[in-house]
Order: structure tokens, then C-alpha cells, then sequence
């Protein structure tokens, strides 16, 4: 079992529900990712009606950081609907990374810059 993955998964789960209400879409961008990444479908339903602990994810490359950090606000973004607690969520996610938690509002300002590699090397440089 790929465990970055199985991480990444777990914290777009927690991410989805930390509103309240768990979208239809955001449930469809979990398991697109998944399937992206060959991740078994049930382990994903088994992941959302038993979310894990979010541990330390500092093992993790500046890559698969960024990645991180970028899935959980195309999540966030993916409803159309921006609640405080899901930002709270995702500043929480970045301080875990190993980010300052102002990163979050970096990617918020940028959503436009999001897949131009400048914008990864200003948010790794910056950031950490």
C-alpha cells in the first residue's frame, strides 16, 4: 500500500468534512486521486468512515509538500464554498508540512499562479 497516498487521502477526507458537509464533489476528487494513484476504492470508504490521526508528515520531500499543500486547496475550492474552519483546517496542514501556516493565504491569493513553476519555487523559498 502506497502510504503517501493513504496520508494525502486522509487528510482530503478530514479537510472535507471539516464543514460540516461532506460534497458530493470533494467525495468524487478523493476518489479520482485515488484512482489516479491505483489506491484500492475500498480502502478510501474505509478511510472516510474511519479517518486516522494525522501524524507527522515532515518525512515527506518538498515535492510531495507542495502537493499536499496543493490538493488541499483545489479541495477547499473545489465546492465553490470557502468555510473558516476548512482555511483553519488546511494553516493546521501547513505548520505539520513544515510551512508557516501564511502559505495558506499565499495559495488564496494565487489560485491563478498555481501550476506555474515560479509559483512553486517562490512558495518553497518563502514558505518554509
Amino acid at each position: 500500500m502506497d502510504i503517501i497516498t493513504k496520508k494525502q487521502l486522509n487528510i482530503l477526507i478530514q479537510l472535507a468534512e471539516a464543514d460540516k458537509h461532506f460534497a458530493r464533489v470533494e467525495r468524487d476528487m478523493i476518489f479520482k486521486i485515488a484512482k489516479e494513484r491505483s489506491f484500492p476504492e475500498d480502502q478510501v470508504h474505509q478511510l472516510i468512515r474511519n479517518p486516522e490521526p494525522i501524524e507527522s508528515l515532515g518525512a515527506l520531500s518538498p515535492d510531495q509538500k507542495f502537493e499536499y499543500l496543493k490538493s488541499i486547496i483545489e479541495l477547499v475550492l473545489v465546492d465553490q464554498n470557502v468555510f473558516e474552519s476548512e482555511i483553519i483546517f488546511c494553516k493546521n496542514i501547513a505548520i505539520k508540512l513544515g510551512f508557516k501556516k501564511s502559505i495558506i493565504d499565499f495559495f488564496m491569493q494565487n489560485l491563478d499562479r498555481r501550476d506555474d513553476p515560479e509559483f512553486k519555487s517562490e512558495a518553497l523559498s518563502q514558505y518554509i
